[in-house]
């Protein structure tokens, strides 16, 4: 099963607040494990100009604005920009894919700030994680569907839209899905 660059979809009932309704972009997955960041649960009370002021990272005219989400439960305290591929930060800038690349050094930040960064561009704290077999395992007993990806689902859609967005990229009716699973 190869899930780097799909987009995990919660089923309801999954058990988890954190994940509640989450739409995860698989970054990197192996026999080790694997690692994401949700696209769609804002940092509430934490813009992007807060923490660049916080960062003393200082923000010119033609810089812009990018949300900043809850990537995820682990190492809440550290960033990760996933964007468009056209911006390369040098050997930290990870190729995910599908056409998309994962930043995590102050670099991408300065770009953005300065208005020569990627294209497109979401700032995650944190990140979600699984050990080996962990989230295969999850998905086995329907805690997730497993989505391709869009650059417009994952950058445009307002994020409160991105988790029936993706459903609906199926053609599921998010209100036909049932809190409990089986098995025929």
């Amino acid at each position: 099963m190869e899930l780097c660059g799909k987009l995990l979809v919660a089923m309801p009932g999954l058990g988890d607040p954190r994940f509640e309704h989450a739409v995860i972009l698989v970054c990197a997955h192996s026999d080790d494990g694997a690692m994401g960041l949700i696209i769609n649960k804002l940092m509430p009370d934490l813009s992007f100009t807060g923490l660049l002021e916080h960062l003393n990272i200082p923000k010119a005219a033609q810089g812009r604005d990018i949300r900043v989400h809850f990537g995820g439960p682990v190492e809440r305290g550290r960033g990760f920009v996933l964007h468009s591929s056209d911006y390369v930060g040098g050997p930290a800038t990870m190729q995910i894919e599908g056409g998309y690349s994962m930043s995590a050094t102050l670099d991408v930040l300065e770009a953005i700030a300065q208005g020569t960064g990627p294209d497109q561009a979401l700032l995650a704290l944190g990140y979600s994680g699984w050990g080996p077999g962990q989230l295969e395992a999850e998905i086995a007993r329907n805690d997730w569907l497993t989505v391709e990806p869009s650059a417009a689902l994952i950058f445009a859609e307002p994020d409160g839209s991105k988790w029936a967005g993706a459903l609906r990229g199926m053609g599921i009716d998010p209100l036909s899905l049932s809190a409990t699973a089986g098995r025929a």
